[in-house]
């Protein structure tokens, strides 16, 4: 593993760094998320026209730039830096990797150039809010019940004349209540012979209802999606190795997450440090306190250590096959831990102005605390890993395991 950075890489570090200080500051972030969409659709079409950065990692030959998973959370450290909310990750990082990987080649050609150009949103619809289960972080994709197994609830999938109708609900899907395209999990067969697939359904189905939830962090917005009786389009061939698939575009949306939550973290913490040079206290910087200063460090070390462990995470989901295991969620959890431990300090150091709501600093905190609800919690991630890596033997299988 080569650690250093190419030029191209830097390039596309600073270029989005630039465009973000111009077009997502703390007012913007605020101002986007409080309309429809949850996001800034000029932002997203410059993210898009200027950076190809829906397609960095989607093939060459359908309309992408041909990087991959190194240079996609390089570009999401950056836009969490400025915690630009943006259909990115739903997009390109959950929906796209599914559908280059599943999809027929017709599927393929008709959809990926669009999210290539960024003229096509999409999220993936997993019911009972399980999102990291279901991407293998957290518990045994292939075994565990996150999709219903069959019972009661869920979504579940009946074949007609013409394809297949979807009924059911999925709960806390990431820009679910805007994506033109939805990918939803859902079962087919009954309850003897259920099995998980995904299917393609279009905003503007039939019986699809789509509403935008209150959340921790309004700029990772979520959506209920119920379904009724909606027409939907099988993503792939039957059988499909869906739960493999998902597992493989879990190691890529873990180190994205973790890159996120580090570039949140560095932002927090560049702001901390040029407060504390500038506020004084008894007449002298608060930052020349002794206490200030080895709490700044041990933040500086934390984050330095987690930027590593999220470089690694990318590295690892770029190599061809399941990659090392427990890589993924040990990264992610060394991530978020840090992202909530610096985030939890900026306010603390920032004293009563860190408290308000017009500062940047409650933004960060929320995110943080989010993504672990969403993609955590840190301890069953390094169970997960522990498991993984042999370390740590299962309980058990099926619910038991993924509890």
């Amino acid at each position: 593993m080569d650690a250093a950075f190419t030029d191209e890489q830097e390039e596309i570090r600073r270029t989005l760094r630039e465009l973000l200080a111009k077009r997502s500051g703390p007012d913007e972030v605020r101002a986007a998320v409080a309309t429809a969409a949850g996001h800034d659709p000029e932002l997203w079409t410059q993210l898009a026209e200027r950076l190809g950065l829906p397609g960095l990692a989607l093939p060459e030959e359908y309309g992408g730039v041909g990087c991959g998973p190194a240079e996609l959370a390089l570009a999401c450290e950056e836009t969490g830096r400025a915690l630009a909310p943006s259909p990115l990750l739903a997009t390109a990082v959950l929906a796209a990797p599914l559908i280059a990987a599943l999809g027929t080649e017709p599927q393929r050609a008709e959809l990926l150039p669009e999210i290539a150009a960024g003229t096509l949103t999409a999220a993936l619809a997993v019911p009972g809010g399980s999102l990291a289960v279901a991407l293998g972080l957290t518990g045994e994709g292939a075994e565990a019940h996150w999709s219903g197994d069959g019972r009661a609830g869920g979504v579940q999938a009946r074949p007609v004349r013409d394809g297949w109708t979807l009924y059911g609900e999925a709960g806390q899907v990431l820009d679910g209540h805007s994506a033109d395209l939805l990918l939803v999990a859902a079962h087919t067969g009954g309850f003897a012979r259920s099995r998980t697939l995904l299917f393609l359904v279009r905003a503007d189905a039939d019986g699809l209802t789509r509403t935008r939830r209150t959340s921790l962090d309004d700029t990772r917005p979520q959506a209920t999606v119920e379904l009724r009786d909606v027409p939907a389009e099988l993503l792939g061939t039957d059988p499909a190795d869906v739960a493999g698939a998902l597992t493989a575009a879990g190691r890529t949306a873990a180190a994205v997450v973790a890159a996120e939550a580090v570039g949140a973290a560095a932002h927090c913490l560049d702001r901390t440090v040029e407060h504390v040079r500038a506020r004084e206290q008894f007449g002298r910087p608060v930052g020349s306190f002794q206490a200030v200063k080895h709490r700044l460090a041990d933040l500086y070390v934390q984050l330095q250590a987690a930027r590593s462990a999220a470089c690694y995470a990318a590295w690892d989901a770029g190599r061809p096959g399941p990659g090392e295991p427990g890589a993924a969620q040990l990264a992610l959890a060394q991530c978020l831990e840090t992202a909530r431990a610096v985030t939890g300090e900026t306010i603390q150091l920032h004293g009563g102005i860190g408290f308000t709501w017009e500062h940047e600093a409650h933004l960060y905190f929320k995110r943080a605390s989010a993504d672990e609800l969403l993609f955590g919690p840190v301890h069953r991630l390094r169970a997960a890993a522990a498991q993984a890596t042999g370390l740590l033997a299962p309980h058990g299988t099926g619910k038991g395991a993924a509890a």
